[in-house]
């Protein structure tokens, strides 16, 4: 017991002596290096981010890069601008990709720099053949599963765009301005997300170019994306066998590190170069070809009935009197939140408690947090114009 006694206190004191670590790290001078996103397409909009890369501890999670000048060029000579949409996002209409001509990027950033990619092939995606998704008591598995019958492909990338439909805590009855009509309600909503992992896949070490059943993402069983119905839009990239070797070390990098058994990190090679600084590190790869999509739909009904939704966060109702003065302190310190700080809830429902309002309508409201009563908080109203 004594020794049980004395190996106790020893953890205990180890565990309250911990102090803060911050490790001194060699950050290039605290230079902020180019970003380049994107992916040249003809039957769709050319769509290239720009943005800077950042020290380990800012918080800012995005240096968008903006005011740049971003140019399509092809090997025949001819160009085609970008636009800048919003900050640091660079925008063409859809054109013609001609599958006989190599295409490249021109960046020329507001502090006199000039950044070139390498001219890049134009290898278009075979179709999607089918989205569709596994479910158990772990979750949904979403997959995705395509071939290219000329076997020229070979090299995959997807990435998503998630939409679903769930809805408030409380149902809410009245609005500041009276009862709330049908089309002012805010108890269902549509939310959205996009993909944030590295999604490829390979048929190199195949016989034929088919790819079947391949990951694209899971959904947890608690989560409010399969509350009422769930729709995901995926794209299908085909890429160059140097394409393939960018992303597939960025995956390493990004998502494969952890353990002591996971590769270590590793720079990825670029096709985009610096022509003012050629010793200036660039980040991003470029590619050129026309995407694929599919989209698929996921009803309740079609899930197992253990699926639950959580909602994130917990909510309490409370009452704010109009007309009668409050009888406790505790309905005095409600009504008084409520007045105080208005703006931070919504009214759920009417009240009519004796004596009746004089003046008419309810003589009290309950009332609770913006994000219980108000699916808008967390998504839009507005029905999708793909959604069915």
């Amino acid at each position: 017991m004594r020794r049980l006694s004395v190996l106790l206190c020893a953890t205990l004191f180890f565990l309250g002596c911990k102090k803060p670590f911050y490790p001194d790290l060699n950050q290039s001078g605290n230079k902020r290096y180019l970003v380049v996103e994107g992916v040249i397409t003809g039957s769709d909009s050319t769509m290239i981010k720009l943005s800077r890369t950042k020290l380990v501890d800012t918080s800012k999670t995005n240096l968008p890069e903006s005011g740049a000048t971003v140019t399509i060029e092809d090997d025949a000579n001819t160009t085609i601008p970008l636009a800048e949409i919003k900050p640091g996002a660079y925008a063409a209409p859809p054109f013609n990709l001609d599958p006989s001509h190599k295409y490249r990027l021109d960046i020329k950033t507001s502090d006199a720099k000039e950044y070139l990619s390498d001219y890049v092939v134009v290898k278009n995606s075979p179709p999607i053949d089918s989205v569709g998704f596994a479910a158990n008591g772990t979750g949904m598995q979403v997959y995705v599963s395509s071939h290219d019958a000329a076997n020229a492909t070979r090299y995959y990338r997807w990435d998503y765009s998630e939409t679903w439909q769930f809805h408030a805590w409380y149902i809410s009855e009245y609005s500041n301005s009276g009862e709330r009509l049908p089309q002012d309600q805010v108890y269902h909503c549509f939310g959205n997300d996009t993909s944030s992992s590295i999604l490829i896949a390979s048929t190199i070490k195949l016989g034929n170019d088919v790819l079947y059943q391949a990951p694209i993402t899971k959904v947890d069983p608690t989560s409010e994306k399969v509350e009422t119905k769930y729709s995901i839009l995926v794209k299908q990239y085909a890429l160059t066998s140097d394409a393939y070797a960018f992303w597939e070390n960025l995956q390493k990098n990004t998502q494969q590190i952890g353990s002591i058994f996971d590769v270590l990190p590793s720079q990825s090679t670029t096709n985009f170069h610096c022509i003012t600084d050629p010793g200036e590190l660039v980040v991003g790869y470029l590619s050129a070809g026309n995407v694929s999509y599919k989209r698929a739909f996921v009803s309740r009904e079609q899930l197992p009935a253990s699926y639950n939704a959580i909602y994130p966060t917990a909510c309490d109702i409370d009452t704010v009197f109009t007309f009668d003065p409050p009888q406790t302190p505790y309905e005095q310190a409600m009504t008084d939140e409520y007045n105080h700080n208005s703006s931070a809830y919504t009214i759920v429902r009417g009240l009519y408690l004796l004596p009746a309002n004089p003046f008419g309508g309810p003589t009290a409201y309950t009332y609770s947090t913006n994000i219980c009563a108000d699916c808008t908080v967390r998504g839009t109203t507005k029905t999708p114009a793909f959604w069915k």
